[in-house]
């Protein structure tokens, strides 16, 4: 989840390793004309391939081979998630569910697995399956455990060889350097038994989710904690090979995402090797960093002159292009409470562009809803409106793109994405709160392009749907333009 990382911590660290078309008319849906939630927008494609774009990004891309943008929040962490919650998330136009769970509450008791908590996971997925999402089921963890005040690993696998644990004063992060939760890791990457027990338990779990139509993949292990100086080279690879068989024995259809050591994104390089994906055809194999500012998680406003967000994107890319891994964005996103000072909406505008350049998507820390703007809430209220605070974050995005990005903008009141068009269908999201009613124009040079371009009636906080298809074999550059 996110740290507030300060100055101190990161040296422990580095000590320890215009023209339009006429107007579209909406798609009626029976639905809303009765005053009920419109129903659910089609489903997300899956994605069963990469395709490269030019700048060395491997990016997702359906079975038609369109390029895929997911675009969603985290949900689930406390077990506070419900339908409604689910179907908030669609019909705010989002397309993709980061679902944290939690060791603990999957095998409470060694070697018992909770068959209703897991009910509940399967439970989540049918949900997010009628409202439009791919769902990423994330293995998550905040200072290890239970056993140290906080969420992940159960209390029966934490080993600490006597060492008593008594919370550190100050940043809550601070915690993971205590002698006992240090112990807790090296056992948990090096002891024999409790390697097998994690297996098992991703196993166990792979195997009840399994053909889930909804279901993305798995993120393997949340923020994970080095404890040597080898921690990224030897001991987190050999645990996410271990894994990885594990739940290739039970899912071959799934992808798996592997993520970097905890402050990757406060400038430590990555060094993970390469990972393989034992499944019969191409890997599937994600890479799914974190994005946070420590001066932001600490409360402060962030300062706009700061270069951290193309420096992190700088840093950032070299892994995944290496090794022709897709990226997303796992988490993100200042605390909701100071989401509207001036450098922080700043700092969405920058992250909200810069995503795209490298990334098949991301998910926002936390779908949760606050009227007063506490905690990292991304909904303001009940009905599901989405912070205006963060309004970079809910722009306009390709979800399917038939055809290669030429350019892409997005402003407050207008987005403008040029592509090279192939034949197909490309689906462009509208998030609630971009436009009312928006207006579409698909152009080629300075006329009308030949496509037929549908909008779909808003959904009960506005989001729509907007379809692209070309009448006959597309021919030089399009730009569809989303003004409001």
């Amino acid at each position: 989840m996110p740290r507030r990382a300060v100055s101190a911590l990161l040296a422990t660290t580095a000590a320890l390793v215009g023209l339009g078309l006429p107007a579209v008319s909406p798609v009626a849906d029976p639905a809303a004309a009765e005053g009920q939630r419109p129903a659910p927008r089609s489903a997300v494609p899956f994605p069963t391939r990469t395709a490269a774009d030019r700048d060395g990004n491997t990016r997702l891309a359906d079975d038609r081979g369109r390029i895929l943008q997911l675009r969603g929040a985290n949900l689930g962490k406390f077990d506070d998630i419900t339908e409604q919650d689910v179907a908030d998330l669609g019909a705010a136009g989002l397309s993709l569910l980061r679902l944290p769970i939690q060791w603990s509450l999957v095998e409470p008791t060694e070697g018992s697995y909770d068959a209703a908590y897991l009910q509940h996971v399967q439970d989540v997925l049918d949900w997010a399956h009628e409202a439009g999402l791919l769902v990423l089921v994330d293995w998550h963890q905040d200072v290890f455990g239970p056993a140290f005040g906080f969420d992940g690993a159960p209390a029966w696998a934490t080993r600490t060889d006597g060492l008593e644990f008594e919370p550190v004063d100050g940043n809550w992060f601070n915690n993971y350097f205590h002698p006992a939760v240090q112990a807790a890791f090296s056992h948990l990457w090096n002891d024999a038994d409790l390697q097998e027990a994690q297996v098992a338990a991703w196993t166990h779990v792979a195997a009840q989710l399994a053909g889930s139509p909804a279901l993305l993949g798995y993120d393997l292990f949340n923020e994970p904690m080095w404890t040597s100086g080898t921690f990224e080279t030897q001991e987190l690879p050999a645990m996410y090979r271990r894994v990885i068989a594990g739940i290739r024995s039970v899912d071959a259809r799934s992808w798996l995402w592997i993520e970097p050591t905890v402050l990757v994104g406060e400038g430590l390089p990555v060094r993970l090797p390469g990972i393989e994906d034992p499944r019969a055809g191409a890997d599937r194999i994600g890479f799914a960093p974190h994005a946070y500012s420590s001066a932001v998680e600490d409360g402060g406003d962030w300062d706009a002159t700061s270069i951290w967000v193309s420096a992190y994107e700088a840093q950032i890319t070299q892994y995944p292009r290496r090794h022709h891994l897709p990226v997303i964005v796992g988490e993100w996103g200042p605390i909701a409470a100071n989401a509207d000072f001036p450098g922080n909406v700043e700092l969405v505008e920058q992250q909200a562009a810069s995503f795209p350049r490298f990334a098949s998507g991301w998910a926002i820390w936390y779908g949760c809803r606050s009227a007063t703007g506490g905690g990292y809430c991304i909904f303001t209220d009940d009905a599901g409106h989405l912070d205006p605070g963060r309004g970079a974050a809910w722009r306009p995005y390709a979800l399917a793109l038939a055809g290669r990005t030429v350019r892409e903008t997005a402003g407050a009141h207008r987005f403008r994405l040029s592509y090279r068009p192939r034949p197909g269908t490309t689906t462009v999201i509208v998030p609630s709160g971009f436009a009312t009613r928006p207006d579409v124009a698909v152009t080629t040079g300075t006329r009308a392009a030949p496509a037929r371009v549908r909008m779909s009636a808003p959904t009960a906080t506005g989001a729509r749907t907007i379809t692209v298809r070309p009448r006959h074999r597309p021919q030089g550059t399009w730009t569809l333009t989303i003004s409001g």
